[in-house]
């Protein structure tokens, strides 16, 4: 049971990451183009990039937090 909720655990924490990191890439490539097509007086671009801001430093502490609830684990070589 307890194995059951850690791994459900590690695919949710997964699916976070990988939403967040979409949202940032999204945003960015949005922002581009309102950057080069948009001629209108509005700040489309400044405001994708606020919430890309605020979707990176939101990917950050939960990757920090997951990794000190033991969500994640680094898995690459060990020295």
């Amino acid at each position: 049971m307890v194995a059951l909720i850690a791994k459900s655990l590690l695919v949710i924490a997964k699916l976070i990451i990988a939403a967040l990191l979409l949202g940032i890439i999204a945003s960015l490539f949005t922002s581009a183009f309102f950057l080069v097509k948009d001629n209108s007086s509005r700040k489309r671009t400044l405001g994708l990039l606020k919430l890309r801001v605020v979707l990176s430093v939101t990917l950050i502490i939960f990757v920090l937090v997951a990794y000190g609830l033991g969500w994640i684990m680094p898995h690459g070589p060990q020295p």
